[in-house]
């Protein structure tokens, strides 16, 4: 029997915890004192609830969006004449959009992409955030109006405490009382930092991805400023490394207009208001503060391609016979060329994570000899982790492109690239 997965109940949770707060609720305020909830509580309450549910509903709905087909052709000027450079997608095989990503759940690249939320089975991307946020306000005023209904029957019964039991109600509605005033807390509680968390971004046009890129960027910063202003990248060559501003902060009326789709304040509070378009999400404004050749996420060492070497000869190669020779040389150029492929065609070494899992054993380290740094380098790690504790795994993204693959890649290398391992030139 399989275990289902958290996206196939992620859904039916959630809704099974909004009927229980909210329906439950109800059917217990009419059984127990002080009275049941008067009309207009009645009434308001029960809009909050219809208010959620749309925008959950929308939240889950709502197509994340596409990198459309033609956007490099649009943009090919543009990028010419600024001199600034298309990041390219080996998974989708296309130019990737500024402020996209790779998701991993959903297998392409996400316009404005902040995040894979599993509540939701979707991305919280340019075209579902404002869903996303108004589900997150009208989930945070609901349960905060169902947190003053509950206050008051408990403070009712603190009151009567002294009174015969058989006076109040029953164990099973009290136990039902503190189950739904524990719930209740607990997820608004949860609930309101996500909501002040992404109000924050909203106002300062930040993604949560970007958060996490703009922290990487401030501890290298810290660790280049101990080392003379330079880290080490992949093939040893030293990269300087210097303070890059956000570019996508263009003040704070302006992030709530691109943010929300629209400069109609009302419209931010209406369920049935319009999604974004995705082409508004692609064509980023910039606020010009860094030169326009400068590309977002600033460089990181860690990030950037290992150079093609070489396999190095050992000094027992003069003593063999030739044929010993030409079979040895043959296995390693199989063995580099089958590295060469699975990297798309870019020497890297592996991931910090892997060096370190293997570093005691012999083999893997024969096998990469040549090919790695030690697991002591103290330029960068990239199983860094921010001051949450979140790599970019935790929000959805395929690491496998987004930071152990280098994205930032001309069309043209890729396919002198790649017809080198198609040619078997690589080692020539």
């Amino acid at each position: 029997m399989s275990i289902p997965s958290l996206a196939s109940i992620a859904i039916p949770s959630v809704l099974t915890l909004i009927s229980f707060l909210a329906y439950s609720s109800q059917y217990l305020f009419s059984h127990i004192d002080p009275r049941p909830l008067s009309g207009p509580e009645f009434l308001r309450f029960n809009a909050l609830l219809l208010c959620l549910l749309i925008c959950y509903y929308r939240a889950c709905s709502t197509n994340p969006g596409v990198i459309p087909a033609n956007w490099a052709e649009k943009k090919e000027d543009e990028t010419t004449a600024k001199g600034s450079r298309v990041r390219w997608c080996r998974k989708c095989e296309a130019p990737k959009a500024p402020r996209s990503h790779h998701c991993k759940i959903c297998k392409r690249c996400i316009p404005k992409m902040d995040h894979h939320c599993p509540w939701t089975s979707n991305c919280v991307s340019h075209t579902t955030f404002p869903h996303f946020l108004r589900f997150l306000l009208y989930a945070a005023l609901a349960m905060t109006y169902l947190e003053y209904f509950l206050y008051q029957r408990g403070a009712v019964l603190w009151n009567n405490r002294r009174m015969p039991s058989y006076l109040g109600p029953s164990v099973v509605q009290m136990i039902h009382l503190l189950i739904l005033f524990c719930i209740n807390s607990i997820t608004l509680f949860a609930l309101t930092i996500l909501f002040v968390k992404s109000v924050w971004s909203l106002a300062v046009n930040t993604t949560t991805i970007e958060g996490w890129e703009i922290e990487r960027h401030e501890t290298l910063l810290r660790r280049a400023r101990v080392l003379g202003g330079f880290l080490r990248a992949p093939d040893g060559s030293q990269v300087r490394l210097a303070r890059q501003e956000f570019p996508y902060d263009i003040g704070i009326w302006g992030n709530l207009k691109q943010g929300m789709g629209t400069w109609n304040v009302l419209m931010w509070f209406w369920p049935f208001a319009s999604t974004p378009s995705i082409e508004s999400g692609i064509s980023c404004p910039s606020n010009g503060f860094e030169d326009p050749s400068m590309s977002w996420p600033p460089p990181d060492p860690d990030r950037m391609p290992r150079n093609w070497k070489a396999p190095i000869v050992d000094e027992s190669f003069a003593q063999e016979s030739d044929a010993d020779r030409l079979a040895k040389f043959k296995e390693r150029q199989t063995q580099d060329m089958n590295r060469f492929e699975l990297a798309g065609g870019i020497r890297r070494r592996h991931p910090f994570h892997e060096r370190y899992a293997n570093a005691e054993d012999p083999d893997w380290q024969y096998d990469m000899e040549g090919d790695d740094y030690p697991t002591d380098d103290e330029s960068g790690e990239e199983g860094w982790r921010n001051g949450e504790g979140e790599r970019l795994d935790d929000f959805g993204v395929d690491e496998g492109v987004e930071f152990y693959d280098e994205d930032n890649i001309p069309l043209a290398e890729l396919i002198r690239q790649k017809k080198l391992v198609a040619s078997g030139d690589v080692l020539s």
